[in-house]
């Protein structure tokens, strides 16, 4: 059988979310808001999203020796995670991030790194035995730029391929794009990644392009309620999404990625695996909350199932 592990390598977060009626504006205090504490950031969220999807998941991260370390891991243990690269740092806190959430499911987040950026290429380096054949790796930005340029040169040397989820924009080696197989941004990602404005799906398709030409194999952009714009090099379509009603989107871009590089370790056509994330993203915006808010594989097969005619 053909090796389907994924290999997740990125950030973990605790969230603490207060879910409000009416955003604040600057200066402005508001008291109608409902408060929960779950766990969160990006590489955590894509990772669980990924192992409830039904891949076959390992996460690799760092969390701190704070009270709420260990209750994230068991999380991702009862999620179906893979744990045993999640490395306990000493003297610092896990990642945090304060999260603020409208009525109609924008958000405003502010993220502490903590422990995420004890990462380091030294981290990967020692790994690449077990990276080996791997049918994916999957990255995000929230840890340290050498530690994300260390993965891709040795995902090309062990020839793996990476799907970078290019969030949050920052800064970068231009040199690394092709040898990244897939890159999956959002609007404002796009923008950032081929110079000029993203707001409709015409100028997703122009930003594809662009981004694509810089020798990236395939490229994805989110669009929201808008669905997702996709470039390879034999196709280029639109990916409507599925109208739902909508609670909470933090963590939509993250379940997608996670979904859609598990039906990829699948061998699952390109189409059916965009589907298959587009699904599971549908499901998870009418979650409050990240990793809570990630569907299982049963879940996205019904819902597929009942939704096949939007398709």
């Amino acid at each position: 059988m053909a090796d389907r592990r994924i290999f997740i390598i990125g950030s973990s977060n605790v969230d603490f979310i207060m879910k409000t009626e009416t955003l604040p504006r600057k200066g402005e205090s508001t008291t109608d808001a409902t408060f929960m504490q779950t766990f969160g950031g990006k590489g955590a969220n894509q990772a669980v999203a990924a192992a409830r999807a039904g891949g076959d998941a390992f996460f690799v991260n760092c969390v701190g020796d704070d009270p709420y370390a260990e209750l994230m891991v068991d999380g991702y243990r009862e999620s179906g995670l893979k744990t045993e690269f999640v490395y306990r740092e000493k003297e610092i806190w896990s990642g945090t991030a304060l999260v603020m959430i409208g009525a109609d499911g924008d958000n405003y987040i502010t993220v502490a790194p903590g422990a995420n950026y004890r990462l380091t290429p030294e981290r990967i380096r020692v790994l690449e035995p077990q990276l080996t054949g791997a049918a994916w790796i999957l990255i995000q930005y929230e840890v340290p730029p050498d530690t994300v340029a260390e993965i891709i040169t040795i995902a090309r040397k062990i020839r793996v391929p990476v799907a970078w989820n290019f969030a949050p924009a920052r800064e970068f080696e231009p040199g690394l794009l092709p040898d990244v197989e897939l890159v999956i941004a959002n609007e404002s990602e796009a923008e950032y990644l081929a110079g000029g404005a993203v707001a409709t799906v015409d100028d997703a398709r122009e930003a594809a392009r662009v981004i694509h030409a810089k020798g990236v194999s395939a490229v994805i952009i989110t669009l929201g309620k808008n669905g997702s714009w996709v470039k390879t090099a034999d196709e280029e379509f639109h990916c409507p999404a599925f109208e739902v009603d909508a609670v909470d989107a933090t963590a939509a871009g993250d379940v997608y990625c996670g979904c859609l590089v598990t039906a990829l370790s699948e061998n699952q056509p390109f189409r059916d695996a965009v589907r298959f994330a587009t699904a599971g993203s549908a499901l998870a915006v009418q979650v409050l909350g990240a990793q809570p808010s990630a569907p299982w594989r049963k879940d996205i097969e019904t819902f597929l199932l009942n939704r096949h005619e939007e398709w």
